[in-house]
C-alpha cells in the first residue's frame, strides 16, 4: 500500500536536526513503524524493532552494541529494553551530536518514566496521533488553514470544492489501518484492538488487577467523549472508588487512549469549568466502544464529531505550530465554546456544529467569548456546509472541510 506523508514528519526532521534524542510516541497501530520505514530522511540510519524477539534479547543483553556504533541509531519500541535509556545516556553525555537517537514507543507507561527520568534536557518528544483529513488527502504540504487563519487573523478562502465532513469519516476515525480500508472488517480490527490493549498492555505494563473495572473505565470514556471530565461519577458508574478511578483515567491518559484538553481561563468571566474535557483519542475507537455503527439520532453524534475534529485540530496545531495549545471555554449554566487555539497572545474560538444549518443560538457562545477576551482574533462556527461567511463583528461561519484542510 502506497505510504501517505504524516504531518509530524517535517517536525521530526527538523528536530533530528537540533537534538540528540528524539522520542516519537503515540498509541498503538498509530503508524510510528511505517513512518520510520518509510519517510526518505530516515533509510540512513540504522534500524531495529525491538518488538523482533532477536532483537530484544540483543538489546536487553549487550545494549552497547546496538547503540554505541558510528552511525545514526532509530529502535522501534524502545520501552521494550529500559535499560537501553540509561546506556543512552552515558553515550550522550559522552558525545552529544544531534539526532544520533531516535526512538519510538508504543502507549507505555514504563518508557514515559524512563525517559522522562534519564534524558531530561537531551530529547524532545513528539506525539504521532490517528491520521488527519489532510494526510488521507494527500494534503500535507499544503499549509493549513488553521496555520493560515492564526498568521493573518481572518479565514483563508479555500480554493476548489469543499468536501463535507461524513459521519462515515467519524465513525472510522483515523487508526490507518481502518481509515485506509487495509482491513476488511473494520469492527473486527477494533476488537481485536481492543483486547490486545487491555489483555496485553495494561495487564504487562501496569499490574492492573480488574481488567473488568478498568475495561467499564475505557467504555465509559469513549460514551464520555468531548464532555466535562467527571471522576465521581466515572468512579460511581464502573462501580470503583475515586481513587482507583482516577488511577485507571491517568492510566489510559499515559498510555494515550484518552486525552484531556484543560479550560480556557484566560479572561475574567464568572462562574468558569476548571475541569478538563475528556476525549478518546480516535473517534472510530470511540465509536466502536459505544457500539455504533450509524448515527441515526443518537445523542453523542455531537460529541463524537467534535472529538474527530479534536484529533485533528491537534494532529495539525502539534505538527506545524508547536507553541499553539488548545483549550475550550465554558461559563457554567450559561456560554461555551468547544475550542479555544492559544497561540503566543492571539486567541481563536472555535464551535463544531455537526448540522448543515445554524442559528443565532449557535453564536450566543462565540459571541460572549468575543466580547470577554479582547486579544481573540476571531471565532469561527465550523458547520458542516460548505460555503464561507463573514457574519461581522469577528465572527465567521466556516464549513468543517475547510477548518480542517
Amino acid at each position: 500500500m502506497r505510504y501517505l506523508d504524516r504531518e509530524i514528519a517535517n517536525l521530526v526532521r527538523e528536530a533530528l536536526g537540533q537534538l540528540p534524542v528524539v522520542v516519537l510516541t503515540g498509541m498503538r497501530q498509530s503508524g510510528k513503524s511505517t513512518l520510520l520505514l518509510n519517510e526518505g530522511f530516515l533509510k540512513e540510519r540504522y534500524y531495529t524493532n525491538l518488538d523482533v524477539f532477536t532483537s530484544l534479547e540483543a538489546a536487553r543483553e549487550n545494549p552497547e552494541a546496538i547503540l554505541d556504533r558510528p552511525g545514526q541509531v532509530t529502535i522501534d519500541e524502545a520501552q521494550r529494553a529500559p535499560d537501553l535509556l540509561l546506556a543512552i545516556k552515558m553515550l550522550v553525555d559522552d558525545k552529544r551530536e544531534a539526532g544520533r537517537f531516535l526512538l519510538s514507543g508504543s502507549a507505555n507507561f514504563l518508557l514515559m518514566e524512563k525517559v522522562s527520568e534519564s534524558l531530561a534536557g537531551r530529547a524532545i518528544y513528539l506525539y504521532l496521533r490517528p491520521m488527519t483529513r489532510r494526510e488521507l488527502a494527500g494534503e500535507t504540504r499544503k499549509t493549513s488553514f488553521l496555520v493560515k487563519m492564526l498568521a493573518s487573523g481572518k479565514p483563508p478562502r479555500r480554493r476548489g470544492e469543499v468536501i463535507p465532513l461524513k459521519d462515515q469519516e467519524v465513525l472510522t476515525g483515523g487508526m490507518p489501518p481502518v481509515c485506509t480500508a487495509e482491513v476488511k472488517s473494520k469492527e473486527l480490527w477494533l476488537e481485536g484492538y481492543e483486547q490486545t490493549y487491555v489483555e496485553r498492555d495494561v495487564r504487562n505494563l501496569a499490574s492492573v488487577g480488574d481488567l473488568i473495572s478498568f475495561r467499564r473505565i475505557l467504555r465509559l470514556a469513549a460514551n464520555r467523549t468531548a464532555q466535562i471530565l467527571n471522576i465521581s461519577g466515572f468512579a460511581t458508574d464502573a462501580g470503583v472508588n475515586v481513587a482507583t478511578a482516577k488511577r485507571y483515567l491517568g492510566l489510559l491518559e499515559t498510555s494515550f487512549m484518552i486525552f484531556m484538553i484543560p479550560p480556557y481561563l484566560g479572561n475574567r468571566a464568572s462562574r468558569l469549568i476548571k475541569s478538563p474535557k475528556v476525549f478518546l483519542a480516535d473517534s472510530g475507537l470511540a465509536s466502536h466502544l459505544i457500539g455504533l455503527d450509524r448515527f441515526n439520532d443518537s445523542p453523542l453524534k455531537g460529541h463524537l464529531f467534535e472529538t474527530y475534529v479534536a484529533q485533528n485540530l491537534l494532529a495539525i496545531l502539534e505538527a506545524h505550530q508547536p507553541r499553539a495549545r488548545l483549550h475550550f471555554w465554558q461559563v457554567q449554566g450559561r456560554h461555551e465554546v468547544d475550542f479555544v487555539i492559544e497561540h503566543g497572545n492571539k486567541v481563536l474560538a472555535v464551535e463544531v456544529k455537526a448540522g448543515t444549518r445554524w442559528s443565532g443560538k449557535d453564536l450566543s457562545g462565540l459571541k460572549a467569548f468575543l466580547s470577554a477576551t479582547p486579544n481573540c482574533i476571531g471565532a469561527i462556527l465550523a458547520y458542516n456546509g460548505q460555503e464561507q461567511v463573514n457574519l461581522g463583528d469577528g465572527l465567521w461561519a466556516v464549513p468543517l472541510g475547510t477548518l480542517l484542510s
